[in-house]
């Protein structure tokens, strides 16, 4: 392994300064870039997809838990698997504490298509509380290209598709797979994926995430 060439703090700092330049050139490209997914069109989800959870059969409009938003995370977890994907397990991993988006009128819950009775017991195992569906009898894997054909079989791949709802009508907004998920796994990150972005419910301030006010 090759390592940084020892300098002195002088030099250091103008680097690092010039380095700085840089980071917030990418910053400002990227804020430019968040406005405009912001203003991505939308478009309308008219499927009935029905899935399984911890509290039995759910539609898409009830993983919105009466929120605006909803991001999905595809988590690949095959039918035929024993376990789910590690790499989606290490994501879900850094996924904060879930106040922060509900706070936000934002819901968050990992699919796939692995029947319920698997996803449960591995949920458990990893100690996880985020709401996980199974969506192994419906087309919605299919339909938001986080289960694709090739070689003559079906593929998992990992994703995230954000949602928003307008009382009982439901819209596909944004989706990102593979590595382009790099870096995304923070509240903020999420968020920036979102159609109203980091604070819907008007209200910056992060909180303790046991000192939020729930009114979503």
């Amino acid at each position: 392994m090759s390592l940084p060439e020892i300098v002195t703090r002088e030099e250091w700092r103008a680097a690092r300064e010039e380095l700085l330049r840089k980071e917030e050139a990418v910053r400002r490209a990227r804020e430019v870039l968040g406005a405009e997914r912001q203003r991505l069109p939308m478009v309308e989800v008219d499927s009935e997809y029905l899935f399984e959870g911890g509290d039995g059969k759910a539609t898409l409009l009830d993983l919105f838990e009466g929120r605006a938003q909803l991001v999905v995370h595809h988590f690949m977890f095959a039918p035929q698997w024993e376990a789910g994907c590690p790499c989606c397990a290490a994501f879900l991993d850094q996924v904060g504490h879930l106040a922060h988006l509900r706070a936000r009128n934002t819901s968050f819950a990992a699919v796939s298509r692995a029947p319920f009775t698997r996803i449960l017991p591995f949920k458990a195992r990893m100690g996880w509380a985020v709401p996980w569906y199974s969506s192994g009898h419906s087309d919605f894997n299919a339909d938001f290209e986080a289960t694709v054909p090739s070689g003559g079989e079906l593929v998992e791949r990992p994703g995230l598709s954000c949602f928003l709802r307008d009382h009982d009508r439901v819209f596909h907004t944004y989706s990102v797979y593979d590595d382009a998920m790099d870096g995304l796994g923070t509240i903020a990150g999420l968020l920036d994926l979102t159609a109203l972005g980091r604070s819907p419910a008007g209200n910056d301030r992060l909180r303790l995430h046991d000192e939020y006010e729930f009114e979503y």
